[in-house]
Protein backbone atom coordinates (compact mmCIF):
# COMPACT_ATOMS: atom_id res chain seq x y z
CA UNK A 1 0.00 0.00 0.00
CA UNK A 2 1.42 3.18 -0.80
CA UNK A 3 2.28 5.64 2.19
CA UNK A 4 -0.38 8.41 2.82
CA UNK A 5 2.24 11.23 2.32
CA UNK A 6 -0.94 13.78 2.44
CA UNK A 7 -2.25 12.92 5.95
CA UNK A 8 -5.53 12.41 5.45
CA UNK A 9 -6.14 11.60 9.25
CA UNK A 10 -4.94 14.52 10.28
CA UNK A 11 -6.93 16.18 8.00
CA UNK A 12 -9.96 14.56 8.84
CA UNK A 13 -9.14 15.26 12.55
CA UNK A 14 -8.75 18.95 11.75
CA UNK A 15 -11.99 19.27 10.25
CA UNK A 16 -13.62 17.39 13.26
CA UNK A 17 -12.32 20.09 15.86
CA UNK A 18 -13.62 23.17 13.59
CA UNK A 19 -16.68 21.65 13.49
CA UNK A 20 -16.67 21.82 17.59
CA UNK A 21 -14.88 25.17 16.97
CA UNK A 22 -17.60 26.37 14.83
CA UNK A 23 -20.48 24.99 17.06
CA UNK A 24 -18.90 26.68 20.17
CA UNK A 25 -18.07 30.18 18.44
CA UNK A 26 -22.05 30.22 17.65
CA UNK A 27 -23.08 29.14 21.36
CA UNK A 28 -20.62 31.95 22.52
CA UNK A 29 -22.19 34.54 20.15
CA UNK A 30 -26.12 33.50 20.50
CA UNK A 31 -26.19 31.11 23.33
CA UNK A 32 -27.93 27.58 23.52
CA UNK A 33 -30.58 27.11 20.85
CA UNK A 34 -33.13 24.77 21.87
CA UNK A 35 -32.29 21.60 24.02
CA UNK A 36 -28.91 21.63 23.04
CA UNK A 37 -26.16 20.91 25.55
CA UNK A 38 -22.78 19.71 25.13
CA UNK A 39 -20.77 16.63 26.63
CA UNK A 40 -16.72 17.76 26.13
CA UNK A 41 -14.03 15.71 26.84
CA UNK A 42 -10.44 17.08 27.00
CA UNK A 43 -6.87 15.53 28.36
CA UNK A 44 -5.94 17.81 31.46
CA UNK A 45 -2.37 17.39 30.92
CA UNK A 46 -1.99 18.12 27.05
CA UNK A 47 0.23 21.00 26.00
CA UNK A 48 -1.78 24.64 26.58
CA UNK A 49 -4.58 23.17 28.78
CA UNK A 50 -5.12 25.97 31.58
CA UNK A 51 -6.63 25.00 34.86
CA UNK A 52 -6.55 25.07 38.27
CA UNK A 53 -4.46 22.84 40.19
CA UNK A 54 -7.23 21.58 42.61
CA UNK A 55 -9.45 20.61 39.58
CA UNK A 56 -5.99 19.00 38.06
CA UNK A 57 -5.79 16.68 41.39
CA UNK A 58 -9.14 15.51 41.01
CA UNK A 59 -8.90 14.99 37.12
CA UNK A 60 -4.75 14.06 36.43
CA UNK A 61 -5.70 12.48 33.17
CA UNK A 62 -8.73 13.17 31.58
CA UNK A 63 -12.28 15.23 32.51
CA UNK A 64 -15.51 16.32 30.90
CA UNK A 65 -17.35 18.75 31.30
CA UNK A 66 -21.09 19.71 30.39
CA UNK A 67 -21.96 23.10 28.81
CA UNK A 68 -25.79 23.08 29.81
CA UNK A 69 -27.20 25.99 32.19
CA UNK A 70 -24.30 26.86 34.34
CA UNK A 71 -21.63 28.13 32.16
CA UNK A 72 -20.20 31.98 31.60
CA UNK A 73 -17.79 34.03 29.36
CA UNK A 74 -17.48 30.98 26.63
CA UNK A 75 -14.93 32.52 24.37
CA UNK A 76 -13.54 30.75 20.98
CA UNK A 77 -10.39 31.51 18.82
CA UNK A 78 -8.71 29.33 16.29
CA UNK A 79 -6.89 27.29 18.79
CA UNK A 80 -8.50 27.08 21.74
CA UNK A 81 -11.57 27.80 23.95
CA UNK A 82 -12.15 29.08 27.44
CA UNK A 83 -15.17 28.70 29.81
CA UNK A 84 -16.41 29.74 33.70
CA UNK A 85 -17.36 26.15 35.32
CA UNK A 86 -18.44 26.15 39.11
CA UNK A 87 -16.64 23.05 40.84
CA UNK A 88 -18.09 22.57 44.32
CA UNK A 89 -19.56 25.96 44.10
CA UNK A 90 -15.80 27.53 43.16
CA UNK A 91 -15.57 29.24 40.17
CA UNK A 92 -13.37 28.00 37.90
CA UNK A 93 -11.73 29.46 34.28
CA UNK A 94 -11.24 26.39 31.82
CA UNK A 95 -8.83 26.28 28.71
CA UNK A 96 -8.87 24.30 26.67
CA UNK A 97 -7.03 23.71 23.10
CA UNK A 98 -8.86 21.97 20.46
CA UNK A 99 -6.08 19.85 19.93
CA UNK A 100 -6.71 18.45 23.60
CA UNK A 101 -10.45 17.02 22.60
CA UNK A 102 -10.91 13.53 23.64
CA UNK A 103 -14.61 13.56 22.44
CA UNK A 104 -17.93 15.63 21.74
CA UNK A 105 -21.02 15.00 22.35
CA UNK A 106 -24.86 16.47 21.89
CA UNK A 107 -27.08 14.42 23.34
CA UNK A 108 -30.40 16.48 22.81
CA UNK A 109 -29.72 15.33 18.80
CA UNK A 110 -27.68 11.82 19.39
CA UNK A 111 -24.48 13.29 17.81
CA UNK A 112 -21.04 12.49 19.03
CA UNK A 113 -17.13 12.96 17.54
CA UNK A 114 -14.39 11.18 19.03
CA UNK A 115 -10.76 12.35 18.17
CA UNK A 116 -8.02 10.24 17.95
CA UNK A 117 -5.45 11.75 20.69
CA UNK A 118 -2.70 9.48 20.10
CA UNK A 119 -1.77 8.45 17.05
CA UNK A 120 -0.59 11.03 14.13
CA UNK A 121 1.34 14.18 14.02
CA UNK A 122 1.55 14.98 17.30
CA UNK A 123 0.60 18.64 17.93
CA UNK A 124 2.40 20.62 20.15
CA UNK A 125 1.33 24.19 21.96
CA UNK A 126 3.82 26.10 19.27
CA UNK A 127 2.00 25.00 16.95
CA UNK A 128 -1.17 26.72 18.13
CA UNK A 129 0.07 29.35 19.37
CA UNK A 130 0.32 28.87 22.81
CA UNK A 131 2.63 28.34 25.39
CA UNK A 132 4.40 25.39 25.63
CA UNK A 133 5.37 24.13 29.25
CA UNK A 134 5.46 20.29 28.42
CA UNK A 135 2.12 20.22 31.12
CA UNK A 136 -0.70 22.08 31.23
CA UNK A 137 -0.65 26.17 32.97
CA UNK A 138 -1.54 24.78 36.71
CA UNK A 139 -3.64 27.49 38.56
CA UNK A 140 -3.67 28.35 42.42
CA UNK A 141 -6.78 27.29 43.97
CA UNK A 142 -9.01 29.36 45.27
CA UNK A 143 -8.49 29.84 48.91
CA UNK A 144 -12.33 29.09 49.76
CA UNK A 145 -11.73 25.75 47.62
CA UNK A 146 -14.31 23.50 48.63
CA UNK A 147 -14.12 19.89 47.51
CA UNK A 148 -14.78 19.59 43.76
CA UNK A 149 -18.37 18.21 42.53
CA UNK A 150 -17.77 15.33 39.92
CA UNK A 151 -19.12 16.61 36.47
CA UNK A 152 -21.76 14.72 35.09
CA UNK A 153 -20.87 11.67 33.13
CA UNK A 154 -21.81 11.25 29.00
CA UNK A 155 -25.10 9.32 28.59
CA UNK A 156 -24.62 5.52 28.78
CA UNK A 157 -23.26 3.81 25.47
CA UNK A 158 -25.81 3.56 22.35
CA UNK A 159 -27.60 6.97 23.61
CA UNK A 160 -25.11 8.43 21.01
CA UNK A 161 -23.40 7.22 17.86
CA UNK A 162 -19.93 8.48 17.89
CA UNK A 163 -17.83 9.09 14.67
CA UNK A 164 -14.35 7.53 15.02
CA UNK A 165 -11.82 7.63 12.07
CA UNK A 166 -10.78 4.10 12.68
CA UNK A 167 -13.85 2.92 11.80
CA UNK A 168 -13.11 3.96 8.32
CA UNK A 169 -9.34 3.27 7.96
CA UNK A 170 -8.04 0.54 6.44
CA UNK A 171 -6.46 -2.24 8.78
Amino acid sequence: MAEDLIRYDILAQDALRGVVRKVLSEVARTGLPGEHHFFISFMTRAPGVRISSRVLQQYPEEMTIVLQHQFWDLTVTEQAFEVGLSFGGVPERLLVPFTALKGFLDPSVQFGLQFDTGGGKASSAQDNNLPDKGEPEVLPAPPEAAEPETPAEPPQPGVAEVVSLDKFRKK
